[in-house]
């Protein structure tokens, strides 16, 4: 039986409340269309903040607004929503995890996700060091879920394919991101086709995707890519959904014609 599925693209503000306003409409929206799982961008309560804003914004497990709102949405529209990431306490108080969270039907929390690869960049005027700030996880998650069998990756995650073959076979990857505009132009849409190639699996990958407050660009083009590698859904930049379909006849039909994952020896 197949499984709709839906990726929510923000342009996510420095203040938590608005954009948990705009998380719960367009999730609604993707609700609507009959989507069961629902995923969110990378720091979709929270971008353009400050280190300290960020700091400030940090919630325990299972405590805080931001989870809260989770919980209550996934179990309001009855699906399973897979929570981009948000500001987790991390074990150096100075620093946070960059967490995802999923929460079923029932608005339970069944799976957690810290960010394992930072971002760093340096080009021109554009400079990033996540490190500085974040406090790097190092367990890879999956769960189970009626899509099947789903791994979890957060945008920098993306270049490294080692993660996700970490995980054996998957039916899904949901990589929730905030992909810069620089290296998303180059690189956003040849990593999320590879991923799904070389795992035989869909690949849902949530944006963030416009120019947030303080001038910052991200890439969008949230979209949906089968295990053949072809796009079946995307937006480019804006707020929105992407909605389509994890067809189990689809996956079956590539494994068995390319078993790769049968002839994987490493």
């Amino acid at each position: 039986m197949s499984c709709r599925l839906a990726a929510v693209q923000m342009i996510s503000g420095p203040a938590v409340a608005p954009n948990l306003e705009t998380a719960a409409r367009l999730i609604a929206e993707a609700a609507a269309a009959g989507a069961q799982l629902v995923a969110l961008p990378e720091y979709f309560p929270l971008i353009g903040a400050s280190d300290a804003e960020r700091l400030a914004a940090r919630e325990r497990e299972g405590e805080g607004p931001i989870q809260r709102f989770l919980a209550e949405t996934a179990r309001r529209h009855g699906i399973w929503l897979v929570g981009g990431s948000l500001p987790l306490f991390a074990d150096d108080p100075s620093k946070l995890r960059n967490t995802c969270l999923v929460f079923d039907p029932e608005g339970r929390q069944i799976a957690r996700y810290d960010k394992i690869h930072l971002f760093g960049f340096r080009k021109g005027a554009e400079a990033y060091d996540e490190a500085a700030t974040i406090e790097a996880g190092g367990i890879p998650v999956a769960f189970d879920a009626p899509c099947g069998h789903v791994g979890l990756g957060i945008c920098y995650d993306l270049r490294f394919p080692e993660l996700f073959r970490a995980l054996g076979a998957t039916d899904l990857l949901v990589v929730p991101a905030a992909f810069t505009d620089t290296t998303g132009r180059a690189h956003w849409e040849l990593l999320l086709r590879a991923r799904a190639v070389e795992n035989q699996c869909y690949v849902l990958a949530a944006a963030q995707g416009g120019r947030h407050p303080g001038g910052r660009v991200t890439h969008g083009n949230s979209m949906i890519v089968d295990p053949w590698g072809e796009i079946v859904a995307r937006m480019d930049k804006g707020e929105g959904v992407v909605v389509a379909e994890l067809n189990p006849a689809r996956l079956a039909e590539v494994r068995t014609s390319l078993p790769a994952l049968q002839h994987k020896k490493l």
